[in-house]
């Protein structure tokens, strides 16, 4: 297998002087498991299509191992690619599927035997190589195609979405399938989604991207808990992290409060590493994940409680999801199922002061704070 980088790669469409890629720099390493995420448009797959030698790169380099790949075509690239449309054949069976690449490289009978017969064990298919594409389900279908990425033994695996044409239940089981399947080949692994659920589960690191850029790359829970900006804060988590306008007041030495716009909480922190003083007197955005709320159902007064009131609850079995409003900003919290709280209660919520974030309003990519 082999490392994989990106070294201030672009890309401009003929004729548009914008950029759909902006210069990008990523590497991947060996044997790692990357997951690309973003919304529509965000250009993660032209990323992986410029890896792919599927789009050309207007400048920049690309390295897969020790090879400067720039120049090369797809099918000199050593990467085998999984599509969201599995393309497959429909009349070949699916031994033939699997081994079509191996047949158009002139390799042995025997060898493509061999290498098919591994996948298809590996992938449970054993008992499907002589039938149709159209006579095995959805799942079955993807299995066959990363069976033909699999017998090709590439150097680089290279996932366009592969499973967002499956069912909610069967997308579940082949992530890990997928996942499963890494460990075993130990290989290195680029895999594009828009479904940060996908990115969380399954990679090593995850890079969001948003309008061309990357807007973070790290392991999925220090995304989580530390994100770059406003924009990777609202895409990686569900439900969404809340966003609420509020301003921050200097209450003597390093402690703060962190107000609502028109008083509707005021939130006490210690800025221990000073990173507020600058941020004095102006108008901040608060970000507060859902379960980052605590219920406060005792009659004593307490610091950091917000008033609210239930406009909305969502039971899902272990978990209730309570909407509500502060100001003019739309919130929800995420309690245990058992909690009690039912539409048009009024309650009381403690904010957890230690997971809160704060991002400036100044700035176009809104960058954390805290």
């Amino acid at each position: 297998m082999a490392q994989v980088i990106l070294q201030q790669v672009t890309k401009r469409y003929d004729g548009n002087n914008e950029y759909t890629i902006f210069p990008t720099d990523l590497s991947i390493k060996d044997k790692e498991f990357l997951v690309m995420v973003g919304p529509s448009g965000c250009g993660k797959t032209t990323t992986l299509r410029m890896i792919a030698g599927l789009e050309e790169i207007t400048d920049g380099k690309i390295f897969i191992g020790e090879t400067l790949v720039n120049d090369l075509q797809p099918k000199d690239r050593d990467i085998a690619m999984v599509f969201q449309n599995y393309a497959l054949y429909p009349h070949m069976n699916i031994f033939d599927n699997m081994a079509f690449g191996l047949t158009l490289r002139n390799f042995a009978k025997e060898e493509i035997q061999k290498r098919v017969e591994n996948a298809a064990k590996i992938l449970d298919l054993t008992t499907y190589l002589d039938k149709k594409p159209k006579q095995l389900s959805g799942g079955q279908r993807q299995r066959v195609a990363l069976g033909r990425a699999i017998v090709r033994d590439p150097k680089v695996f290279l996932m366009d979405e592969p499973l967002s044409n499956l069912d909610a239940k069967l997308r579940v089981s082949m992530r890990a399938e997928i996942r499963k399947l890494h460990k075993r080949l130990d290989s290195t692994t680029i895999y594009v989604t828009h479904d940060q659920t996908e990115a969380m589960t399954m990679g090593d690191r995850i890079a969001i991207f948003n309008k061309g850029r990357i807007q973070q790359a790290d392991e999925p829970q220090k995304v989580y808990d530390h994100p770059a900006n406003k924009f990777v804060a609202g895409f990686i988590g569900s439900p969404a992290m809340n966003f609420i306008k509020c301003t921050v007041k200097n209450s003597g030495g390093q402690n703060y409060e962190i107000c609502g716009l028109n008083k509707e909480f005021a939130i006490k922190y210690a800025d221990k590493d000073n990173k507020l003083g600058k941020y004095n007197d102006k108008k901040m955005t608060l970000g507060v994940r859902p379960e980052s709320f605590e219920l406060y159902k005792n009659a004593a007064p307490a610091d950091n409680l917000i008033d609210i009131n239930a406009d909305l609850v969502e039971l899902l079995g272990s978990e209730r999801y309570v909407h509500f409003k502060i100001g003019d900003d739309n919130a929800v919290a995420k309690f245990e199922s058992g909690c009690g709280v039912h539409e048009s209660d009024k309650i009381k919520v403690r904010v957890i002061t230690e997971k809160i974030h704060l991002f400036e309003c100044d700035t176009e990519d809104e960058k954390t704070v805290v």
